[in-house]
């Protein structure tokens, strides 16, 4: 037999992205950003209570272009995890197995995740706290 080059299992090249499979792969992307995040939280806790020089460089530091895309992201895989995490309850629980179940609540995961950060940053901006 003469050795054939090809895949030994099948690869990302061979499937077409699929809603489930991506939302699971977000999912997983989206926690490891939230533990990473929760390390900058931590630095804000820890900028807080050595004062209030350190808890105004730190506020500086957020207040910047790049401080408020890592607090929009970070609030954005906050939301996408939360609903997402309540969709894999439903799951844990038997329900919404069925394929139209399955896009529905992916689609309600999106459509929630998009609507609930905007949400969060319109009334964060509107009342002068970002």
């Amino acid at each position: 037999m003469s050795a054939q080059k090809r895949p030994l299992s099948p690869h990302l090249q061979i499937y077409s992205k699929q809603m489930t499979s991506v939302l699971s792969i977000l999912h997983r992307i989206t926690g490891v950003i939230l533990a990473i995040g929760s390390l900058g939280l931590l630095g804000i806790l820890v900028a807080l209570s050595l004062g209030e020089q350190a808890f105004s460089a730190t506020q500086a530091c957020l207040a910047s272009g790049l401080g408020r895309f890592a607090l929009f992201a970070y609030s954005a895989c906050l939301m996408y995890h939360f609903f997402n995490g309540i969709r894999h309850l439903f799951w844990d629980a038997g329900k919404g197995f069925a394929i139209p179940d399955v896009y529905r609540s992916g689609y309600a995961v999106i459509v929630l995740s998009v609507m609930s950060t905007l949400g969060i940053w319109w009334l964060a901006l509107r009342g002068g706290a970002v």
